[in-house]
Order: C-alpha cells, then structure tokens, then sequence
C-alpha cells in the first residue's frame, strides 16, 4: 500500500534515512573521542559534579545507569543518570556528555523556561507518539469505505501526532542550550583544556543533530498522512 505511493518515497524515507545517519554520526563521534583521554583525567561523574557545584547546586546525585548513551537528568527525582560508557570514563566524549546533562541540572536550577515546557509537554507527546501514528494509519484504511470518515481519522491522528512535533521543537533550545553551558563551563572551568574542545564539540554538535533529525521526520510524516488523506495540496489519485 505505502511502498507503491511516491509520496512515501518523498516523505517517509528521507526521514528515516537522515535519522539513521545522524544516528550514526552521534556514535561515530562518542567512539572515536572515547579513546581520547582528557589531559586532567576527570570521570564522567566527576566532571559533572565540578559542573554542579560551580553553579551552586548541591541537591542533584549523579548516579550511573545502564546501557550505551541512555545518559539523562531527571528533574522529578534531581538525578543526574550516566551510562556504563560516562560515568567512569575519563574520555573527551564521555566529560562532553556528562557536563551535557550536568547542564540540564543547571538549567533547571536556573528556571530555564524551555525545560519547563518541555516537561509539561511529555504526557501529552507519549499519547500522541503511540496513538496519533495509529490514527492516521487507520483512517487511510478506512478512506477505501468512506472518504469523510477516513479524512476525519487522519485530522484526529495528525493533532495527536503533532503534540509529538511540538515536544520535539521545544527539546532543540533545551539542547542546545544544555550543550553551550557543557562547552563553555567545562573550558572555565578547567575541565578540559582548550585545545580538547574541539572533540568535545563534535561529540555535542553530533548529538544535537539527532534532535534536528527527529523534528524533520515528524514533520515530514504528518505532511505525508495529511497529503494521502487528500487534507493537504492535491489528493491523492
């Protein structure tokens, strides 16, 4: 049904591939600075706990967690989780990613508005991601019996679905504001040397695309279900 449509071919696809890719690049970066040993020789978690009492908080534990870059700050509990590859580690990757999240901590110390939102947003972006698609999918099946009741699914599931775009949207400022605090604190604060910032960089830049990535996939689904539905430019023949 979908594999035979060009649209998909347009839309769906280039999607999937440009999440891959960045994906790809993200790993391929955290590997190659996780064998570059940074000149202080700081952990992970100790490189975010610097990060921390340089901005005065002294309330968020770092802890390690399981698997490969699952590293994240919990705002609801104030952990700072570190996987197996971060938290020990003393690598430029591995220092890059723990002041990362370490300014996650930081901006919710601050009050940064984005991240508020962005909390506010999770309920409404998991209901969206794991009902909304299924929406829209079945209202093109339904197209086959009845036009309108099909094209009324699809709205349905594409509002849903957007709560997802939206949640995605907001996440790029908290990220990349997260990473402008890691790179510019971890240098100040003699973390990393300067010249090792550039691996840090590309480690956080790489990462960052992988959010890029996911807003554009989104947006292009929707523009793809909304455009066989016939709710968006020409119907589908």
């Amino acid at each position: 049904m979908f594999f035979y449509d060009y649209h998909y071919l347009l839309f769906i696809l280039p999607g999937l591939a440009l999440s891959l890719w960045a994906s790809w690049r993200t790993r391929s970066a955290f590997d190659k600075y996780s064998r570059v040993r940074t000149a202080r020789g700081l952990t992970g978690a100790q490189a975010a706990q610097i990060m921390l009492q340089a901005a005065g908080i002294g309330d968020v534990r770092v802890v390690a967690t399981a698997g490969k870059l699952t590293d994240h700050y919990n705002p609801l509990n104030k952990q700072l989780a570190l996987s197996e590859g971060v938290f020990g580690s003393t690598s430029i990757a591995a220092v890059g990613v723990a002041c990362h999240e370490a300014g996650h901590a930081v901006q919710h110390a601050r009050s940064y508005k984005p991240l508020w939102l962005r909390s506010a947003l999770v309920p409404t972006a998991n209901i969206g991601s794991s009902v909304g698609y299924l929406v829209m999918f079945l209202g093109l099946l339904l197209m086959r019996g009845g036009q309108l009741l099909g094209q009324e699914m699809v709205m349905f599931g594409a509002l849903l679905f957007s709560a997802v775009l939206l949640f995605q949207i907001v996440t790029l400022p908290v990220e990349f504001d997260a990473s402008a605090r890691a790179k510019r604190l971890a240098v100040e604060q003699g973390i990393v040397m300067p010249q090792e910032r550039v691996g840090m960089d590309r480690v956080l830049n790489a990462a960052a695309l992988t959010y890029v990535a996911a807003v554009v996939s989104t947006l292009l689904t929707l523009v793809y279900y909304l455009m066989r539905a016939g709710l968006l430019g020409s119907r589908r023949s």
